[in-house]
């Protein structure tokens, strides 16, 4: 009897270890990729190949292309990341998106940069203060947010198709758009972060860490919206 229950002590002790571990190595190369994040995006906006390629993006509904473009380069990066055959090419689907973020914040950054770079920096702090609120409520809460993936799936469509529309028909998204946004990635930070505690398994931290980016990004992009919004 006391050989079992000894047995079962280790065993809890090894799988709460692995967790450990896999929780460290997910925040690790989440922080790894905003760092790899913001290297690029210096450089880029240093380059002046680069500063001419965000015009093109930005200028008729070329918008619209990129926006798709990204799209499906998100596919093939979260397909790469969740991928079981190998390591390499979990971290090759991480820094692809990573990248492709890179690029397509490029136009924002430069308008941020010319109107309110200031702007910039507070709503990277205001992010960071954001989502390490929402991370700590979850760990403290220990709770599991999956019943808000479907609720998720169906706001980024409809998110999505508003976007679409305000490029076809030229109408501005405006300030209470970019606030439900916010709110949108803050729900998503939620979800990801109870994903990261109760479902991902201890060999796909990669893919752990590209969810928690890909939602974090999301809300800066629309928090620093609205702070140069309110600087115009």
């Amino acid at each position: 009897m006391q050989n079992n229950i000894d047995i079962q002590f280790e065993r809890t002790s090894a799988e709460a270890s692995a967790r450990s571990l896999f929780l460290k190595k997910t925040y690790l190369h989440l922080a790894l990729a905003f760092i790899v994040f913001i290297c690029v995006e210096a450089m880029l906006l240093n380059w002046q190949p680069a500063v001419e390629l965000a015009g093109k993006m930005v200028s008729g509904n070329n918008w619209l292309i990129v926006l798709l473009a990204f799209m499906g380069v998100s596919w093939l990066a979260n397909s790469w990341a969740t991928s079981a055959t190998s390591l390499g090419k979990q971290f090759a689907g991480l820094y692809l998106y990573v990248f492709a973020e890179a690029i397509i914040f490029l136009p924002l950054l430069l308008v941020a940069n010319a109107i309110a770079p200031d702007a910039i920096i507070q709503a990277g702090v205001l992010t960071a203060s954001l989502s390490g609120g929402i991370t700590a409520y979850v760990f403290l809460s220990g709770k599991s947010f999956s019943y808000l993936g479907s609720f998720l799936t169906m706001a980024s469509f409809i998110a999505l198709g508003i976007i679409v529309c305000s490029m076809l028909f030229g109408f501005q998204l405006g300030l209470w758009f970019s606030i439900a946004m916010v709110v949108f990635a803050s729900i998503a930070v939620l979800y990801q972060t109870g994903a990261v505690i109760h479902q991902y398994r201890n060999d796909q931290y990669v893919a752990a860490a590209l969810g928690l980016f890909a939602s974090i990004a999301l809300m800066f992009w629309y928090i620093l919206q609205i702070l140069m919004a309110n600087r115009r």
